[in-house]
């Protein structure tokens, strides 16, 4: 038995670069313990198997599984999912619906003057959620970084997420981010204290107005480094939205620079009347490989 996968790059506009992303069609068939073998097999950051929709709004349905667990939501299979099934399907609509464990997740799809699909914007299935603040030390030690690396008057390191969860800290300058390493060791003490253990740890720094710089580590999702984090920076845009106050932000984010695959995020996060912080994530999607999985 063979089930077909493609892959494709994500949060880029050339070959590369972005976040690879794995795709398996005909998922129905599979077990869970043979969908979380084939995604420790591609060993990408993330691979999602496609499934027949079993909400009524939605047009098709996605597991999440990194090299070692499954995620309820993640931003940049969800962007790269949308765009991919969208041209394999030959989608008509501007809009596409993905059934995740987080809930439904609407992408909205950019075309190319053929009409191709080349983009997709997501918003994040839940609204802002921020845990605790967590140990200045602990997350240093956890980024192999010294204690006054991590930057605290803009907010202490917290869990926050909209759908996954994430221990999210600011450091002090862009040195300090290039040169942090993830400490396994560490993580492996610390997480199992935290009342609701992160996916990773999101690194940020500011470049500028309306402009970050960031690395996700999740060695124990069986992601040493992600070069494009959709679900830690979703929750980065609504963190600062939450900051600044008002009513809506823009960010754009770049991450993977130390990896060697660039990344371009684009996010805009949004208060809603009753006070609940949306935030949606985009980028480019570019096809690179395609091929079968023998079972």
């Amino acid at each position: 038995m063979e089930v077909e996968f493609e892959t494709a790059d994500v949060f880029t506009d050339r070959r590369y670069a972005g976040n690879p992303l794995g795709l398996v069609y005909g998922a129905e068939a599979l077990e869970t313990e043979a969908m979380q073998a084939i995604a420790r097999e591609l060993s990408l950051p993330e691979t999602v198997f496609v499934l027949p929709a079993e909400a009524g709004d939605a047009d098709i349905r996605l597991r999440i599984f990194t090299p070692a667990i499954e995620l309820p939501f993640a931003g940049h299979p969800s962007v790269g999912a949308a765009v991919m099934l969208a041209r394999r399907l030959g989608h008509p609509r501007e809009t596409l619906v993905l059934q995740e464990a987080a809930g439904l997740v609407t992408a909205h799809l950019t075309r190319d003057r053929s009409g191709t699909p080349v983009a997709a914007e997501i918003e994040a299935p839940l609204p802002l959620a921020i845990g605790p603040a967590l140990d200045r030390s602990a997350i240093a030690a956890c980024a192999a970084l010294p204690d006054d690396a991590i930057h605290v008057n803009g907010h202490p390191p917290l869990l926050a997420g909209c759908g996954a969860p994430f221990a999210i800290a600011e450091v002090e300058d862009a040195d300090h981010l290039a040169a942090a390493l993830q400490d396994v060791a560490a993580m492996a003490r610390y997480w199992p204290t935290l009342p609701l253990p992160p996916v990773g740890l999101l690194l940020h720094t500011p470049l500028g107005i309306g402009r970050r710089r960031a690395r996700m580590f999740a060695p124990l999702a069986g992601i040493l480094e992600d070069p494009a984090t959709g679900a830690a920076n979703v929750a980065l845009a609504g963190l600062l939205l939450h900051l600044a106050g008002g009513s809506s932000l823009l960010l754009e984010v770049e991450q993977g620079i130390e990896m060697g695959r660039p990344s371009q995020l684009h996010l805009a996060a949004r208060r809603d009347a009753d006070g609940a912080i949306r935030v949606r994530v985009g980028g480019g999607v570019v096809a690179v490989s395609r091929g079968h999985i023998t079972l």
